[in-house]
């Protein structure tokens, strides 16, 4: 394993797949498709927050009894993810158990919430986690928030924090990002790679079915005959995403919605985790000095990992997510519980 920038290297333990799992493709599908047991959690409160006049976005929240004095993840998920995404509800079990209140937040139209929003979303919309954070600063008395986002969702915590810069609300105690598409251009192209082809068709398969649905709960408001010879995440964009949102086009969209824009503007402590072997977010955008020299990011790269997978042999307590261990490593280390 490689560690750059790890200041607290001694805390980070070796990832060692799980046996007949190093390869990327199938470290990343069996992640997802294996079965998991997931700790206990309390019923969620699922709350409805308005992020616009005309827009909610729905948060599935697990309180401590005294929510004030417990720390806070608020949890991110990826691209065709929700807040019931086998990585999301991995995280929130373990967080919880560690006396954490788990705030799971479905982006806009994500989780079946198309009918509360509108609009559409996009890579870098990190207005709704924004206002998110503040109503839970504001309305539930937290002090104590750390941030952590996979793939999409790593995208959108990294940038929130660099576009706060040095003015993050003081309860921002740090953020952390799991196979983050930080150069989003990049990250689409490498998706393009014909043995990537599964995983976009995926993408393209659930982005025209949210499409379907918003016309649905917004009749007339799409138009759907576009998407008839959408093949890739990248005609999708360039056909709905960019000219929804007013960017020319895919790439100046994908340019825009990149945390690498700000990335040398996080000023609360930052950690990624990352694998060299991940079929879509190529290893090289992680090199960039104002990544590799960023004086408030910890860095872990390691050789295996695929994208979002960090499966290693699962033993005794340990369900074998090395990944969401590291979150959990560095959530409690930046925002250590309140007594």
């Amino acid at each position: 394993m490689g560690v750059i920038l790890g200041d607290k290297i001694d805390r980070v333990e070796t990832f060692v797949p799980r046996r007949l799992l190093r390869g990327a493709h199938r470290m990343t599908i069996t992640a997802w498709a294996l079965p998991r047991r997931y700790l206990p959690v309390p019923t969620p409160e699922a709350r409805r927050i308005r992020v616009a006049p005309d827009t909610e976005v729905l948060a599935h929240c697990h309180w401590q009894a005294d929510r004030a004095s417990a720390p806070t993840l608020l949890l991110l998920h990826g691209l065709s993810g929700s807040s019931r995404s086998h990585y999301v509800r991995g995280l929130a079990g373990k967080v919880w158990a560690q006396g954490w209140n788990v705030v799971r937040l479905n982006q806009r139209n994500c989780g079946g919430t198309e009918a509360l929003a509108p609009g559409l979303f996009h890579a870098g919309l990190t207005h709704d986690p924004g206002v998110v954070l503040e109503t839970l600063i504001r309305d539930d008395g937290v002090t104590a928030v750390v941030i952590a986002g996979y793939s999409l969702g790593g995208n959108l915590a990294l940038k929130l924090a660099g576009e706060y810069g040095a003015a993050a609300p003081a309860a921002l105690r740090g953020v952390v990002a799991v196979s983050p598409i930080i150069e989003v251009g990049d990250c689409t192209r490498a998706l393009e790679a014909d043995g990537n082809w599964p995983y976009e068709w995926l993408f393209v398969r659930d982005l025209k079915a949210q499409m379907h649905r918003k016309a649905r709960h917004h009749p007339g408001r799409f138009d759907l005959s576009v998407l008839t010879d959408v093949r890739t995440v990248r005609g999708f964009d360039d056909r709905v995403t960019a000219p929804h949102f007013g960017f020319r086009d895919a790439d100046d969209y994908y340019h825009h919605a990149s945390a690498m824009r700000v990335i040398d503007q996080i000023r609360v402590p930052a950690c990624i985790v990352t694998a060299e072997d991940d079929p879509f977010v190529p290893v090289a955008q992680f090199t960039r000095p104002t990544v590799a020299t960023h004086p408030h990011l910890e860095l872990i790269v390691t050789r295996h990992g695929g994208h979002c997978g960090f499966l290693t042999r699962a033993s005794g307590d340990d369900d074998g997510y090395w990944a969401e261990r590291q979150v959990l490593r560095f959530a409690m280390r930046v925002a250590p519980r309140l007594h």
